[in-house]
């Protein structure tokens, strides 16, 4: 069943949405070469704590840490620790989230750590990111789901290829229902699987995490011992971007967005639903 949320749950939603943006915002100006990806999690906390909110991933299914820190290969589910120490050079997918009063926010940002990227790795984050907001932009009542995947795949195929050949679309991990919950109901893929069919129709009142995964070279996946780490087949770098969105009889609100997603759907044509918090 998916979750339909009313306007005064989706403010609650807002409302854990900021606490992740300034989760982010925190956690980027920490990025810096010589961390630990254990800082980060402590930068989180910090941000979670002065906010009076609750992390949505400590805890989660046993999962130690307060945000996922997955470098360079480590497509997402990183475990903050100590022994990681980012570097020159290094680009980091924090996944991070929050509770406010029982509501949940989730989103994810690639960031570049010090200097000498690059250009196909700058090109990479670009393709993954933009990819994400052609998903935002697909989020419309009457829409399907499956219009998102295609929006998302749609982006990342009409770009030119990199040097490794092909953008690799994860496929083990995806987009999802939020709400009440961190994952639930409707599993959203990057990418159009028609065994899947077209999905269920899109309503004011569903929130959606929208969180395409790229890699520079293969789609295929593994997880490490530790049962959470995700690392591509071949070694290639990867990016992730995510953002909550909620879609209103307004239109939709990027809940994890500081300005609500209102300058990059604008882009699109686009007018963003009212913040309910202004």
């Amino acid at each position: 069943m998916v979750e339909i949320k009313t306007p005064e749950q989706i403010a609650k939603m807002r409302a854990a949405g900021l606490v992740v943006a300034a989760m982010h915002a925190a956690c980027r100006k920490a990025a810096v070469p010589g961390a630990t990806t254990k800082d980060l999690d402590e930068v989180a906390a910090k941000v979670l704590a002065d906010h009076g909110a609750k992390p949505n991933f400590l805890g989660y299914g046993g999962f130690p840490g307060n945000i996922c820190t997955s470098v360079n290969d480590v497509v997402v589910h990183g475990i903050p620790d100590r022994e990681t120490v980012l570097e020159s050079g290094d680009i980091i997918s924090i996944d991070a989230g929050a509770i406010v009063d029982g509501w949940h926010g989730d989103a994810a940002i690639t960031v570049f750590v010090g200097e000498g990227h690059s250009p196909e790795v700058h090109e990479l984050s670009r393709v993954t990111e933009e990819s994400m907001w052609a998903g935002i932009a697909a989020m419309r009542k009457g829409n399907r789901l499956v219009d998102i995947s295609k929006a998302i795949e749609g982006y990342i195929r009409r770009q030119p290829r990199p040097a490794s050949g092909r953008y690799g679309i994860i496929e083990d991990y995806g987009g999802h229902g939020i709400g009440s919950q961190m994952h639930m109901d409707p599993h959203l893929l990057n990418y159009v699987d028609r065994r899947r069919g077209r999905g269920p129709k899109l309503v004011p009142g569903m929130c959606l995490a929208i969180e395409p995964m790229v890699s520079l070279g293969t789609a295929k996946t593994h997880v490490l011992e530790d049962e959470w780490t995700v690392k591509t087949n071949d070694g290639t770098w990867s990016c992730h971007w995510e953002h909550s969105v909620a879609l209103t009889e307004q239109g939709p609100l990027v809940l994890t967005a500081p300005d609500g997603g209102r300058a990059k759907l604008a882009e699109y044509g686009i007018t963003t639903a009212p913040d309910p918090l202004d």
